[in-house]
């Protein structure tokens, strides 16, 4: 674009030549003035708002203040009492945990007391005024989680408790001999004094004969590490295994051994078949158990598994 300036006191003619680059630097600079009036408006007239005293500025603020306070205060109360409610469920779930608890004590033969300080129970005398979810304010809220975070770490401490003394129990259990060591076999000769079957005199049986088919499966009565494997001449072929505690069980008379020296074994595992071997008028398992060197009469633990099943 060319302007050309003609005037009656200048002797020539003078010309301007505007191109696109000076077009977009007028129009910038004119939006950058725009932009900034308008901004110096805005604060000038919300800055001083109060000193200028416009009553519909001011009106039109104070509608601003109250509408976003009245949201805020509806999304706070909204939020605790949707904190109060979910509070509410994990105490329910928190007895619910108590409970159980409770039977994990009974299983564990124990007293929920003995393992953790005494709590109340449902069944106990409850009682406390009424404080609705709109009426809590976050500082009782977080004082009630803090003590619901405390109750829930000791609950916890005492189920980890109660898990470690069920374990303890049910390895114990798992090695005191009281599963049968014959399934398919008839008790012929108890423990204690009887007639000996080759001298017919009075003599002390240390343990249990099992009558049985030759090669009848013999297993262990509970779980142990097989402490010796040899051939006797009394006790024909035997092998003890050894519980653990000085408490060791002894298989006699076997056709067959299946295991070795020092080889851990499983309550139930096939260990030997029964034989004739040794001092034996005929093919049976002599079946004795050992606490300390001492024989033990073997019904009491045997027993004592037939009891269990038959309440099942």
């Amino acid at each position: 674009m060319q302007i050309i300036l003609v005037s009656n006191h200048m002797a020539t003619v003078r010309s301007i030549t505007l191109t696109g680059r000076h077009l977009v630097m007028a129009v910038t600079a004119l939006v950058v003035t725009v932009l900034m009036l308008s901004s110096m408006f805005s604060y000038l007239t919300v800055r001083h708002a109060a000193e200028i005293r416009l009553p519909f500025l001011q009106d039109m603020l104070r509608n601003i203040s109250l509408e976003e306070a009245g949201k805020t205060r509806d999304l706070v109360r909204e939020n605790l009492a949707n904190m109060a409610a979910r509070l509410g469920q994990m105490q329910g779930q928190l007895m619910q945990l108590d409970t159980l608890g409770e039977r994990l004590a009974g299983m564990a033969g124990v007293k929920i007391k003995d393992v953790k300080p005494a709590t109340p129970t449902p069944t106990d005398g409850r009682g406390g005024p009424l404080l609705r979810p709109d009426s809590i304010d976050a500082g009782s809220l977080q004082y009630a989680l803090d003590e619901l975070a405390r109750q829930v770490e000791a609950r916890s401490e005492t189920l980890a408790a109660l898990e470690s003394r069920l374990f303890d129990e049910r390895i114990r259990k798992s090695l005191l001999p009281t599963s049968l060591p014959v399934i398919d076999g008839a008790r012929s000769s108890g423990f204690g004094w009887r007639a000996d079957p080759f001298t017919g005199q009075s003599a002390l049986h240390q343990g249990l004969d099992f009558t049985a088919e030759p090669g009848t499966p013999i297993y262990a009565a509970a779980a142990g590490i097989v402490k010796s494997v040899e051939r006797h001449p009394e006790y024909g072929n035997v092998v003890d295994i050894d519980h653990g505690d000085e408490l060791v069980t002894r298989y006699a008379h076997a056709s067959l051994i299946l295991v070795k020296e020092g080889e851990l074994v499983k309550r139930g595992q096939h260990i030997a078949a029964v034989g004739n071997t040794g001092r034996s008028t005929g093919p049976h398992l002599h079946f004795e158990v050992r606490l300390k060197g001492v024989p033990q009469n073997p019904s009491r633990f045997l027993d004592r598994d037939m009891t269990r099943l038959a309440k099942r």
